[in-house]
């Protein structure tokens, strides 16, 4: 009696992902991308260009490329940009050119960008993958933006009832994190296993840019 074979099935390519983390103001999306590269995660962390004033905690080049109006206007002249935005007054843009890069050299890329911002994308990328941070609760989130110290108290009302608006956006993306209190390896750990799942599926998603 002959001994059966398994079918021989081919594996999916495994092509670069462009993955789009979102979520509202103050939820914690550069923390948890910080702490990301912190742990050696082997993704290209694309770094947005803003005119957004730097704060104390933060390194340009590395959180932000913090530009002034006139070399944003200048970029989006000459069309850098994949996606712009306007957020509370400043601009934010990423760049086409080094997302492009990245997934040419087989990267994949994580990308971090506001609620509108992500909208953009999903018009112009929609095989890119889509996870949306949620706070803990509201009161959770008004805390974190407190003991930043960044804003005074009416723009700090602005951006809790922009929050609540942005979290009803939560069913337009692919997955959800809630990004607990003091729980950054735990968020990028769910990232991780997200994008891991991504690799293993039986239609991979094709990114084009």
């Amino acid at each position: 009696m002959s001994e059966s074979v398994a079918p021989s099935i081919p594996l999916p390519e495994c092509p670069a992902l462009l993955i789009i983390v979102s979520g509202p103001s103050g939820v914690g999306k550069d923390a948890a991308l910080k702490r990301m590269r912190e742990l050696n995660y082997p993704f290209h962390f694309l770094v947005t260009n803003t005119t957004r004033p730097q704060r104390p905690d933060e390194t340009d080049d590395q959180d932000y490329h913090f530009i002034s109006k006139e070399q944003f206007a200048a970029m989006e002249a000459r069309g850098e940009f994949l996606e712009r935005a306007v957020v509370y007054g400043y601009d934010y843009g990423n760049s086409k050119q080094e997302v492009r890069a990245a997934l040419a050299r087989g990267q994949d890329v994580i990308m971090r960008i506001d609620v509108q911002g992500a909208a953009t994308i999903k018009r112009l990328v929609p095989d890119a993958v889509f996870i949306f941070l949620m706070p803990p609760s509201i009161e959770s989130l008004e805390a974190r933006l407190r003991k930043r110290r960044t804003e005074p108290e009416e723009y700090l009302k602005i951006r809790l009832h922009a929050a609540r608006l942005e979290m009803n956006e939560v069913e337009k993306f692919d997955y959800v994190i809630v990004n607990e209190d003091d729980a950054l390896d735990e968020t990028a750990e769910l990232m991780y296993a997200i994008i891991q799942a991504e690799k293993r599926r039986v239609r991979p998603r094709c990114v084009q840019i």
